[in-house]
């Protein structure tokens, strides 16, 4: 992997390492672009604190911190700084406010949560109502309509277990608007090696047939995901496997 724009800190309170570990451990691996992009902190209207994100007051040194480390490793890789963000549109201005002011780099899209950060709407819980994966796919589509994300991440990652049909068409129609806007969709590496019901293939067929670009994307929790080659290499295998080439490097969208 030339590049690699999904990276976490322990900042989320489920990633492990110092941010010089997942630095070193991406340029032993070759990789020449090292994005950082943590759960993004995000501003609950009802002051509800999230335990898997950083705090909004947390989100200046994360910056901070990792402007300084791309200073001293310039001449060994090259440092981006971004978040991994849920599109909830009560809150985006908010959320695309601070980062202007922070000077991140880009934003990538995990949707983790449909609506509002609730266990009862967490993607991964199995559901196999079509209205369920309809909300998903409507959320989904009008956050990359914003313009704001430079790619999709796990685009799978939502645990429908209904009708293969509904499914087929749903994801068909997310694949055509995520082409449609030249959004890339990631082929999440830490789900393949963990055993994650994604990256999946009935999924990714759908990006085949409709001719989507694609991204590997590490989704590192702990430093050594970045100097996994077996992993990388599996993963690169799996999309290739299904007729997908995966970017090398991917444009940044501008904030």
């Amino acid at each position: 992997m030339k590049a690699n724009y999904h990276t976490h800190t322990a900042r989320c309170h489920h990633a492990v390492g110092e941010e010089r570990e997942y630095i070193e451990n991406a340029i032993k691996g070759g990789i020449q672009v090292l994005g950082f992009s943590d759960h993004t902190p995000q501003i609950f209207p009802d002051g509800y604190v999230s335990g898997v994100r950083m705090t909004p007051e947390e989100a200046p040194e994360y910056v901070g911190k990792l402007r300084e480390l791309g200073k001293e490793y310039r001449d060994d890789i090259e440092l981006l700084v971004g978040f991994e963000a849920e599109y909830a549109k009560e809150m985006f201005g908010d959320l695309t406010a601070l980062c202007r002011r922070l000077g991140v780099d880009y934003l990538i899209m995990g949707q983790h949560w449909l609506l509002r950060e609730e266990p009862d709407r967490w993607c991964f819980k199995p559901n196999p109502s079509r209205e369920w994966l309809t909300l998903y796919v409507d959320q989904v589509i009008e956050g990359l309509s914003t313009g704001a994300f430079t790619y999709l991440a796990h685009p799978d990652v939502i645990c429908y277990t209904g009708d293969e049909e509904w499914y087929q068409k749903e994801m068909t129609r997310l694949c055509k608007e995520a082409k449609r806007m030249a959004i890339p969709l990631e082929v999440n590496m830490l789900g393949l090696v963990t055993d994650r019901p994604y990256p999946s293939e009935r999924f990714f067929r759908i990006a085949a047939e409709v001719g989507n670009e694609i991204v590997v994307g590490c989704d590192a929790h702990s430093p050594e995901a970045l100097s996994d080659l077996v992993g990388q290499e599996r993963t690169l295998s799996f999309a290739r496997a299904l007729g997908l080439e995966p970017l090398t490097e991917v444009s940044l969208r501008k904030i």
